[in-house]
């Protein structure tokens, strides 16, 4: 007997990954693009059409089309709000891309794919109690409780970037809240910036400091990247215990472009992590690094596609 497939589409910022995948968890075919932001909804569904006719499958065999998107996905209606994608107004992605393809189509945020992508193939295989924290640009978490996603009210609930973690508000606080402004990888270069506008010594010029540039100075022995590191790892290590003592999960996932330099942060996230978090909860908890990278989108997108009934 043939294995169910499903197409799975990750939406980013930047790129479109589309792949088709077994019900074991095996990736048939995959292709990645850039995206054009002019004509998203169409590039879907002519990247989802291309790489499943690639296949050589009929469309009979796949069960469900995993869409996932990087913002906010309202379940009730179907829309999502995706504003680096499709502007500042929620659009009706999932009416839109179901009148272009012949099968079934599920969405959900990008952070949801992920906490299933690791529960299922991942670090977490197995768990039932799974929170997966995306530190990239900006900071998410997708949550599963008792095996189930948790969405909240609004179907918003992940927005743990907005935790508050300074009681000195600053200006940046108001557009992506606290923990973001602190932690995530943009603030990474900016610290750096700031410290070698105050004549701090560092190999690093002023002129090119990006977040790649600072990790790498500190591979190199740079005190003042290591110490920016550390001061990012503090606040990262903050908020994941508030997490810890909140849902005391069996493990915390981290993952998204920063934490490639997981080697660096994760021993002092580890370390810091038991100041924080409720004793109990944080003797208990795991705190690892994704297994699956860049693919835990597309096969927590998968795994949509295949379960869907049993997680909502």
């Amino acid at each position: 007997m043939q294995p169910e497939l499903a197409l799975a589409v990750d939406l980013g910022g930047t790129k479109i990954a589309v792949a088709v995948v077994d019900s074991s968890g095996a990736v048939v075919r995959k292709a990645r693009l850039p995206i054009d932001k002019q004509a998203t909804l169409a590039q879907i569904t002519s990247a989802a059409r291309q790489v499943a006719d690639a296949t050589g499958v009929s469309w009979g065999r796949i069960r469900a089309v995993g869409v996932v998107v990087p913002g906010i996905y309202f379940a009730a209606s179907g829309d999502a709000w995706a504003p680096n994608l499709f502007g500042p107004d929620p659009v009706p992605l999932r009416g839109q891309l179901q009148a272009g393809l012949p099968a079934p189509v599920v969405l959900d945020s990008d952070r949801a794919a992920y906490v299933l992508g690791e529960q299922w193939l991942g670090a977490a295989q197995g768990l039932s109690d799974v929170v997966f924290l995306a530190v990239g640009t900006g900071i998410g978490a997708g949550i599963l409780s008792g095996g189930r996603l948790v969405r909240g009210a609004g179907d918003i609930a992940g927005a743990v970037g907005w935790f508050a973690l300074n009681p000195r508000r600053q200006p940046l606080y108001e557009q992506m809240g606290c923990w973001e402004t602190e932690a995530a990888g943009p603030a990474v270069a900016r610290r750096a910036t700031e410290r070698l506008a105050r004549g701090e010594p560092s190999s690093l010029s002023s002129g090119e400091i990006t977040t790649e540039a600072v990790v790498a100075a500190a591979r190199r022995g740079d005190a003042l990247a290591a110490s920016v590191l550390e001061d990012v790892a503090r606040y990262l290590a903050m908020g994941i215990a508030n997490i810890i003592s909140l849902l005391n999960p069996e493990m915390v996932v981290l993952g998204g472009g920063l934490m490639q330099a997981g080697d660096l942060l994760l021993p002092l996230i580890r370390r810091q992590v038991p100041e924080w978090a409720q004793p109990f909860s944080a003797r208990a908890v795991k705190i690892e690094l994704t297994r699956l990278g860049e693919d835990a989108g597309l096969l927590g997108a998968a795994r949509l596609a295949f379960s869907d009934k049993l997680l909502r």
